[in-house]
């Protein structure tokens, strides 16, 4: 596994070369983030998670507008009891995942360092605070003209992945359902 930089819009992006085109095309929904750093960089330390959005901690000390985020990616998937590479899942479920996590960095772009450190703190204290942090992460891929990635997402995570019973029950809790999503999407496209 290589990384590699690419220049996306004014910024440069480091990514795994083997995600760069589904890490471009995610990040082509967000027009926001085409001035903010982000690298997207392999890790097998992520938290009950196949993904996860952050700031980097040594940003914090300055300017919001200095911030730094940092999108972990595990290197594999455990698929129906096989270990498979995450470049191996469908194409439109990695948009939307990588879609979700930058929800996360579009929500994070608006607190401040005091609220970034309360929001870490909730995150890992307090279900109810989980719950809404990845609703509104949904929420904004979904605004953002990713709906029909974030649903093909959870679709794939629920019915079609072979993931332990115990982290579907986990998406299920913690994140909005396929009729949530459906329902935004709707309700979106018909300008309610």
């Amino acid at each position: 596994m290589t990384e590699e930089s690419y220049e996306y819009l004014n910024q440069t992006v480091k990514v795994p070369s083997e995600l760069k085109g589904v890490i471009q095309q995610a990040l082509s929904f967000y027009p926001r983030l085409r001035n903010e750093k982000i690298d997207f960089v392999f890790n097998e330390n992520i938290r009950k998670s196949v993904m996860q959005a952050q700031p980097r901690y040594t940003s914090m000390y300055g300017s919001r507008k200095r911030r730094k985020y940092i999108v972990k990616i595990s290197h594999s998937f455990e698929m129906q009891g096989k270990t498979t590479p995450i470049q191996d899942l469908p194409e439109k479920v990695l948009i939307g995942w990588i879609g979700h996590e930058l929800g996360h960095i579009m929500d994070y772009l608006q607190r401040n360092n005091w609220s970034m450190f309360l929001f870490g703190l909730g995150y890992y204290t307090s279900k109810s605070f989980i719950i809404s942090a990845e609703r509104v992460a949904d929420t904004y891929a979904i605004n953002h003209n990713l709906g029909d990635y974030i649903l093909a997402t959870k679709e794939f995570i629920l019915h079609e992945s072979g993931m332990p019973e115990k982290y579907i029950q986990r998406i299920k809790r913690l994140y909005l359902s396929p009729e949530e999503i459906i329902d935004m999407v709707e309700k979106r496209s018909s300008g309610d």
